[in-house]
């Protein structure tokens, strides 16, 4: 399960290394050259959402800016942002584009559409969220036009020089800032594995999963404030804990830090308080998703968990990534929702498929290791309860959402032993070693060492990906 956000005060900004640089795992983020060297190409290119899994020659054609094959961020993606450079430390709202960020308060004037024409100002904004609350029809509109302002074709960008001079900033020299600001937060408790492995842990094999699992999409109210932008060093929390069951708790550092692999969807527009939110309609309420890596500090949680579940072994902090990948370049990656047995209550069925093929990775790179050790491969596939089952199970009682309210996987575990999304489940308890080659080992996390969870899907000569999201661990400080 997930920790807690909040916007503001907990995102730090920090510096994206992009492009031509290194990521934090080694991995290169490389998205290919500003593309002026490409002949726009005379005929109109496809359409984009069009693409979805069949072959895409055109793809490093179909812009004016130069992607490459293995970029996160081809003109199928474009996915939103927050960023601020050293030159102009305002945040604004940006689009990935290959190593590019396009500056859409820059462009602002050149969206006419019949709705973004009366809301030009929300890219005058710091964060997201208004542009979140728009709906449906806005992000349509929005991304129709930026798919054809930045194909090979369109010459009102790729020809004016000065206004690209503006518009354009290498993702290299960007500071990313947290998308949203996020007024809630909620973690959910969704893979079936991975609530079935830690049942085992500790319940044993016949009460692995609690009564209610099967029958609700389990959640809790995070931490909004400490949810942080990739990038941001997470400190080791101190906390009470009872790591002898035979003596009385004791209070120091946490001994078993451990991360959690998840994904994270943002709220488009909310609803009114008390009224809820159908199946039917969840989807139109669901803006986008980013990676998750949400920290948690087991023997803390273990001793306070009972009897009103996660607090100081969760709320410490949580990493997002920073770009916000909109759900529609996500949809040719829909896949069949899980067969669900017994089948839901009747407010949560729905026959819309709506989990999706995204594969994920974790990477850990401690002190003295040349090179980050892939830890967990996993696919978001894996995931019993879907995205619209959690917002309107959320809603059911009348809670009201609102745009920027992030809501959590929870642990995405997989199948396989090498699909388990957490330390917890990979050591199995810390009851075996996880291998991370030159003679490197873990069971739980150490200080310096830095996780770094990427995830993409995968179409045909192109990929829609995340980006990054990373965090190093601090050593503990005691308070005064």
């Amino acid at each position: 399960m997930g920790v807690e956000p909040w916007g503001r005060g907990g995102g730090a900004a920090v510096e994206l290394r992009g492009a031509r640089g290194r990521s934090p795992g080694g991995r290169s983020l490389g998205g290919g050259a500003w593309g002026r060297e490409q002949k726009p190409r005379g005929a109109i290119p496809p359409d984009p959402a069009e693409c979805s899994r069949r072959p895409c020659s055109l793809l490093t054609s179909m812009s004016f800016v130069a992607v490459a094959e293995d970029s996160d961020f081809p003109i199928h993606n474009l996915p939103y942002g927050v960023f601020s450079t050293p030159g102009n430390p305002r945040p604004r709202i940006g689009v990935a584009i290959g190593d590019q960020i396009l500056d859409l308060s820059v462009i602002k004037h050149l969206f006419t559409g019949p709705v973004l024409s009366r809301h030009q100002d929300v890219f005058d904004q710091p964060t997201l969220n208004s542009f979140m609350g728009l709906g449906q029809a806005a992000w349509k509109e929005v991304r129709a036009f930026l798919q054809n302002l930045l194909s090979a074709s369109h010459a009102r960008l790729r020809d004016d020089t000065e206004l690209r001079r503006r518009a354009f900033t290498a993702q290299a020299s960007a500071v990313m800032h947290l998308p949203a600001a996020i007024g809630d937060y909620t973690d959910f408790y969704s893979s079936r594995q991975h609530a079935t492995n830690v049942g085992i842990m500790f319940r044993g094999k016949e009460n692995a999963l609690m009564p209610n699992w099967l029958h609700i999409p389990v959640g809790y109210h995070g931490r909004a404030s400490s949810v942080v932008v990739s990038g941001t060093p997470i400190r080791r929390p101190m906390g009470q804990m009872r790591p002898d069951d035979s003596k009385p708790p004791v209070y120091g550092a946490c001994r078993l830090l451990d991360l959690e692999l998840e994904m994270a969807f943002f709220v488009g527009p909310g609803n009114n308080f008390g009224e809820p939110i159908p199946i039917s309609r969840a989807h139109e309420h669901i803006f986008g998703m980013v990676l998750m890596n949400d920290w948690s500090a087991r023997d803390i949680q273990k001793w306070e968990y009972v009897p009103l579940g996660p607090f100081l072994g969760k709320s410490f902090g949580t990493t997002i990534s920073p770009w916000v990948v909109p759900m529609e370049a996500l949809m040719p990656f829909v896949v069949p929702n899980p067969e669900q047995d017994p089948k839901p209550l009747p407010y949560l069925r729905h026959d819309r498929p709506y989990t999706f093929d995204i594969s994920l990775s974790v990477a850990l790179k401690g002190e003295g290791m040349s090179r980050a050790a892939t830890v967990c491969k996993s696919n978001f596939k894996h995931m019993y309860w879907t995205m619209l089952q959690q917002l309107t199970h959320h809603t059911v009682n009348g809670c009201n959402l609102r745009p920027g309210d992030l809501l959590a996987s929870g642990t995405i575990s997989g199948p396989e032993p090498e699909s388990f999304g957490s330390l917890l489940e990979l050591s199995w308890r810390g009851t075996k070693a996880i291998d991370l080659g030159d003679g490197h080992t873990r069971k739980f996390l150490l200080d310096g060492d830095e996780v770094i969870i990427t995830g993409h899907c995968q179409g045909n000569g192109y990929r829609i990906g995340f980006g990054q999201c990373a965090g190093k661990v601090l050593p503990a400080l005691s308070p005064a």
